[in-house]
């Protein structure tokens, strides 16, 4: 498995809520950052991807104080951090956030939730809002790597490729609203994400650093993949350099240069990222100190507390009173 599929993996990416908008000119809507929408629309998730694909017309789209991006029909606007962010007919508007009573109303029917913005003038927009669910702690290297905001171009979301083949089969399950229809529409909210992910690493300049980055770098890429392969492995930075085909000089300087941090640190914050979810999912810590490397219960501890703050035995009881 790859690296970016690994991460993708044990993340633990999912697909949930998914709103079909129609907006007569002039409009606006405005959504709350992360942490007050979050426990509304992903009940228990630890982070919020919010995306909007616009299916006719256009709007403009930014985040709170930032500078308004114009998305045209056909393209995606990917908020990786779930900052909060204002979509409107023209740029600069502003309205009142999102009601939580808004959110509390949707429960329990099913996917896509229908909504109506703006006055009785012609129709001016309609585009399709979804949030992804996945883990952020303690290390989300592709989370940590993407920008805040990600256009997809109207040329690479309205052609023959897979993400306008996604967008149809979306449209198409909103549209008949079949059996199973909110597991499709979940699963293309994820699908959806990965290709974008795909396009913004194919369009990286070279000079950007990175761990997106990083992957599309001979060296870099090869000592990630192998890492991730084999997270459990007893890794030395010659091992590591010798998978590359480089020296362990090399390697170090290339790899913190592009990544941000020394292999052997990523190593064990990735594996502190695995066993976050192995006890999230109930496991012993001594399965989990096995499938993360170490010999011993004690050995895993020490990294765990280092890199989380606080031992893998206190984690999981705050874990299992609600508190994480």
């Amino acid at each position: 498995m790859d690296a970016l599929s690994e991460v993708l993996r044990t993340v633990r990416l999912t697909g949930a809520i998914f709103f079909d908008c129609s907006a007569q000119a002039p409009w606006v809507a405005e959504q709350p950052p992360r942490e007050a929408i979050l426990p509304k629309v992903l009940p228990g998730a630890e982070h919020l991807i919010a995306y909007h694909m616009v299916t006719q017309g256009r709007c403009y789209a930014n985040i709170i104080g930032g500078e308004p991006i114009a998305v045209e029909a056909g393209e995606i606007i990917v908020f990786p951090r779930g900052d909060g962010h204002v979509l409107a007919s023209s740029p600069g508007m502003r309205a009142d956030p999102l009601a939580p009573n808004t959110l509390d109303s949707a429960g329990g029917r099913p996917l896509p939730f229908v909504i109506n913005i703006g006055d009785e003038g012609p129709m001016a927009t309609k585009f399709v809002c979804g949030f992804l669910a996945c883990d952020a702690r303690p290390f989300n290297p592709l989370i940590e790597s993407l920008p805040r905001v990600i256009k997809t171009s109207s040329r690479e979301a309205s052609g023959e490729g897979r993400l306008a083949e996604f967008i149809r089969v979306a449209m198409t399950e909103s549209a008949q609203q079949r059996r199973g229809g909110d597991s499709v529409l979940a699963k293309l909210s994820e699908l959806m994400f990965i290709e974008v992910v795909r396009q913004h690493l194919e369009a990286l300049p070279p000079e950007e650093g990175g761990w997106l980055a990083g992957l599309r770098d001979p060296v870099v890429g090869k000592a990630l993949s192998v890492m991730h392969a084999m997270p459990a492995r007893n890794w030395t930075l010659e091992d590591l350099a010798k998978q590359a085909g480089v020296s362990r000089s090399v390697l170090a300087e290339r790899f913190t240069a592009l990544v941000g941090l020394p292999p052997m640190q990523y190593l064990a914050k990735w594996r502190m990222q695995i066993a976050w979810g192995l006890l999230t999912g109930g496991a012993n810590i001594a399965t989990v100190a096995a499938e993360t490397g170490y010999g011993s219960e004690a050995a895993f501890s020490r990294a765990f507390k280092k890199v989380v703050g606080e031992t893998p035995s206190a984690w999981r009881t705050r874990n299992a009173h609600g508190v994480v």
